[in-house]
């Protein structure tokens, strides 16, 4: 059997960016120590602090977090779910991480934590922010 080079453990050590199975990340033939804790290997196997990761544009949550304030209509599915399957939900866009996104309803004040794992899209009635830089390696920034 052949090993596979892009598997965890195969000829590279792992995926890039995440630690192989012996403990290090190889890159280039090299083995080098696991990270510490609280460090980010990038792709090209520089170590920064977490404190610095790069900001990737792309992602939905790093949209949603341009457009903070604005008002939404997220759509959700639940499944296997006998009371309903599908949900919408309007709200004020609070804050947005990489599972949930925190929405408030202006005129009664409740506020909703939902998964990301049950969005299936959003819509806005106004223009959204949105900024990626193709072709370039995103910048660092502190969270």
């Amino acid at each position: 059997m052949m090993n596979n080079p892009y598997r965890p453990g195969g000829a590279y050590g792992g995926y890039p960016g995440y630690p192989a199975q012996q403990g290090g990340m190889q890159y280039g033939g090299q083995m080098s120590p696991p990270p510490a804790s609280g460090q980010f290997i990038s792709p090209t196997g520089q170590v920064a602090p977490t404190s610095m990761l790069p900001i990737e544009q792309s992602f939905i949550e790093n949209i949603l977090r341009l457009n903070l304030g604005k008002m939404a209509t997220l759509y959700m599915t639940y499944e296997n779910n006998s009371e309903w399957n599908a949900k919408i939900f309007k709200g004020r866009l609070e804050a947005a991480g990489r599972d949930h996104i925190i929405i408030s309803d202006p005129t009664t004040g409740m506020r909703y934590l939902l998964l990301m794992v049950n969005l299936d899209y959003i819509t806005f009635n106004e223009e959204l922010k949105y900024a990626y830089p193709y072709g370039q390696q995103p910048p660092l920034t502190t969270r």
